[in-house]
């Protein structure tokens, strides 16, 4: 009998312009927490995509148990009590926690009629096994991304899950709420449950995992005992090279105000307000992090700022020119950059090439336009200097950018961006979705352009980006900003109650016990 409860051995899947996993042996015992990283394109989404039927292997062998298993589809992979949580949530708003808990294999009271209420009293006790907190009749709409993450896991257990794959789990969330997931996945494996956790973030990997598997270019180069490694050693397997994972960031002088709002007030479709009494002012040579848990108006708050949401009322200026309402064409020919926080809705067009996309938003202009046509050799010189220059995976001009992966699309739109000597740059999550080294490289450019004295606005949803690379932290909460201070004097634990409006709370609480 094997010590492992699940081995992949010499799993390859070729795709057609990269081999993205090449005779890939994995395992994991039972009861463990198993974290697996590399950087992107290294194959592990791929490798797990094939343990849960999503992909099927060109070559290999997966054991469960020590039993040959053919998992051929996701339905055979909750068969075998394999289940996934995916990084973007499956969830639907309008529904009850119970009704999307158990869609798809909803228990019948009689031919025609669900039981909703034996599937609520068994999702309910789920809950308070593993000390979830989460209330069954709940609307998804009404519930916070850290409680949508709970249902997301208690979806698989439902299913009889005993092996759980967690794709970068805590990607949307504060620290208090990865603490309490962190709690949550240690209930699991004590009772005895698996759980695979992908993930970028390697104080996570630390704080978490029993083991960590490291993949790089679709070949496992390490397996570590947790306890036994350090952040370093794996960022190093990673990426091949030593890799800084602390930004140095140099003492910088504020300038000119280059951006500033004033009274910005917006409302949704809807007519709900969205950002109330907005004022900011980002200067030369300064990063302003806007630190906040998603939701609370910073899409909105970028979109104002691009052009890409009208205002109700208030005044926009870059340095003294009023931009209030302009269209994002002439936004950009302002010289603001801007890395949109959703690239497959706005950063991209899948359908193109690498270099068509690398010209997106100068594609009118010169050089990458002579007035009546394309300039197709100045096209292709400024995407192969850009390839080479941010290290975009596969190094070819004419890909689809479709066929890249995640990491390696969110490099193009940073190189597009950053290219032009932008005078502002607007960034919302220009690190999501990359690796270390791809973080470590994008944190320099951000840097470096800090200290070229441009001025940079960067929304985050991670706070150790936000805490490493600003000099001033405004908080967001519900549409209003509700505090800014400077970077020395903001602590982890403060912002993230900040973030979850908890001072506000107690604020109003004293304010009305002092009425009292």
């Amino acid at each position: 009998m094997s010590d492992y409860l699940l081995e992949m051995k010499n799993i390859s899947k070729q795709f057609p312009l990269v081999k993205a996993n090449d005779r890939v042996n994995f395992k994991v015992k039972k009861g463990e927490i198993h974290a697996l990283v590399g950087e992107n394109g290294a194959g592990k989404s791929t490798l797990m995509s094939i343990l849960y039927g999503l992909y099927q292997a060109d070559e290999g062998e997966i054991f469960i148990n020590d039993k040959e298993v053919n998992i051929s589809n996701p339905n055979k992979a909750i068969e075998l009590k394999i289940g996934m949580v995916h990084q973007h949530f499956m969830l639907i708003p309008p529904l009850t926690i119970t009704e999307n808990v158990i869609l798809g294999m909803e228990p019948k009271k009689s031919y025609f009629f669900t039981d909703i209420k034996k599937a609520a009293q068994e999702i309910k006790e789920l809950s308070e096994k593993f000390a979830f907190k989460i209330d069954p009749w709940a609307k998804v709409r009404d519930i916070s991304v850290g409680i949508e993450q709970r249902v997301e896991i208690i979806k698989v257990l439902y299913r009889g899950a005993e092996i759980l794959i967690l794709d970068e789990p805590t990607a949307v969330l504060t620290p208090q709420e990865v603490e309490e997931l962190f709690k949550i996945l240690r209930s699991l494996k004590k009772e005895g449950k698996t759980v695979i956790f992908i993930t970028h973030k390697l104080n996570e990997v630390m704080a978490i995992s029993d083991q960590v598997t490291v993949m790089r270019d679709g070949r496992v180069v390490g397996i570590k005992k947790t306890s036994a490694t350090t952040t370093s050693e794996i960022a190093n397997l990673m990426v091949g090279r030593e890799v800084l994972l602390k930004t140095n960031k140099s003492k910088q002088k504020a300038g000119k105000p280059v951006l500033r709002l004033e009274h910005i007030n917006v409302v949704n479709h809807n007519k709900f307000p969205v950002l109330k009494d907005i004022n900011l002012t980002v200067k030369e040579g300064q990063i302003l992090g806007i630190a906040g848990v998603e939701g609370n108006g910073q899409t909105e708050l970028v979109e104002v700022i691009t052009g890409l949401r009208p205002i109700m009322n208030g005044k926009i200026f870059l340095y003294e020119q009023d931009i209030t309402n302009l269209n994002p064409r002439k936004i950009r020919e302002l010289n603001i950059a801007h890395i949109p926080e959703d690239r497959r809705k706005r950063g991209i067009i899948p359908e193109y090439s690498v270099a068509e996309n690398l010209i997106l938003g100068s594609h009118y202009r010169p050089p990458f336009n002579r007035g009546f046509s394309l300039d197709f050799p100045s096209i292709y010189n400024h995407a192969r200097k850009l390839i080479s220059d941010y290290d975009i995976r596969p190094a070819d001009k004419d890909n689809l950018l479709k066929s890249l992966s995640g990491g390696n699309q969110q490099k193009v739109i940073v190189a597009r961006e950053f290219f032009g000597e932008p005078i502002l740059l607007i960034t919302s999550q220009p690190t999501r979705g990359l690796d270390v080294g791809s973080i470590e490289f994008v944190h320099k450019q951000l840097l470096k352009e800090r200290d070229n004295n441009k001025a940079l606005l960067l929304v985050s949803a991670e706070l150790d980006e936000i805490l490493s690379l600003s000099d001033i932290i405004a908080v967001i909460y519900e549409g209003q900003i509700i505090e800014v201070m400077d970077v020395a004097d903001a602590e982890k634990s403060k912002l993230g109650l900040l973030m979850t409006g908890a001072s506000q709370a107690k604020k109003s609480n004293e304010e009305d016990n002092h009425l009292e």
